[in-house]
């Protein structure tokens, strides 16, 4: 390996030979899809939700471009992603395993009292507790609690402590309970929107409001990366209308609601639409 390969590389190469699929990560986000497969529109992997490569020649889709293939790894096509990443991610499901993503220290507290103890891994705000075997992923199971398997990463934050063990019956209930429960009210969410003021000369209520229509039913059909298109759509309706003053309160709470439906948690909205208003400069 040469001396000029990059620390994060290394790490990933690693991970790798000991079987875990992994992918670079820029500002928490996986490599953008490239242009063929733009809003997964070469229709391929990711709809069957296998990890690895899509058959265009650039890896893309999120956790689906995640590869324990060296040869990837280390191809042009990844170097500038390699030379600014900020983390690894990993792909939980393909090395034979789940991750319960506890993001606040009464979640962690949740788990200490219930789920059985394993694998245990400090984040930032919370604990990683790493199980054994696959199952679904899913967001908002309960108040901060996400579990990552087979169709999400995790960013990798070391080997962590104690010994893992199968996942259990615990956090199985806490999937089937929300497959099970009916449809959540959506409750008001505050969000800060940007407004100049004066009138939107180049735009009119009539192509808001089709703006707003078209970005929710691109939530709404998405099949994978939801945080991603969530994210990319808040990203473009700013765009188009947060310096203006045309847009409100009440055309953001669709957005949420329908991020929501696809299993987005009201957490995972606001830092979605936070990191759009960032990414702006706004």
């Amino acid at each position: 390996m040469p001396d000029s390969c990059p620390p994060l590389l290394r790490v990933a190469l690693d991970l790798a030979q000991r079987g875990v699929p992994v992918l670079p990560l820029r500002a928490k986000r996986p490599p953008a899809n490239c242009s063929d497969c733009r809003d997964t529109a070469c229709g391929g992997r990711p709809h069957m939700r296998v990890p690895g490569p899509c058959a265009c020649p650039l890896p893309c889709h999120a956790w689906a471009a995640a590869t324990t293939d060296p040869r990837v790894l280390t191809s042009p096509q990844w170097g500038a992603d390699w030379q600014h990443a900020t983390a690894v991610a990993y792909h939980p499901g393909g090395a034979g395993l789940t991750v319960v993503d506890l993001d606040n220290a009464d979640a962690v507290t949740w788990a200490r009292s219930v789920l059985l103890a394993t694998r245990t891994v400090a984040t930032t705000r919370g604990e990683h507790w790493i199980y054994q075997g696959t199952i679904r992923s899913a967001n908002g199971v309960r108040p901060g609690v996400d579990v990552k398997s087979l169709t999400s990463y995790a960013r990798w934050r070391g080997p962590g402590a104690g010994a893992m063990v199968a996942l259990p019956d615990a956090v199985r209930a806490l999937l089937e309970r929300d497959t099970a429960a009916p449809a959540p009210v959506r409750r008001a969410v505050a969000v800060a929107v940007p407004v100049v003021g004066g009138e939107c000369r180049h735009r009119t209520p009539v192509y808001l409001e089709r703006g707003i229509a078209m970005a929710e039913q691109r939530i709404t059909e998405a099949r994978s990366a939801i945080h991603t298109t969530v994210y990319t759509v808040f990203l473009a309706v700013l765009s188009r209308h947060g310096r203006c003053g045309c847009l409100t309160d009440a055309h953001m709470q669709r957005l949420f609601t329908a991020a929501q439906t696809k299993g987005e948690s009201v957490r995972h909205c606001s830092d979605a639409w936070a990191n759009a208003r960032t990414a702006l400069g706004m």
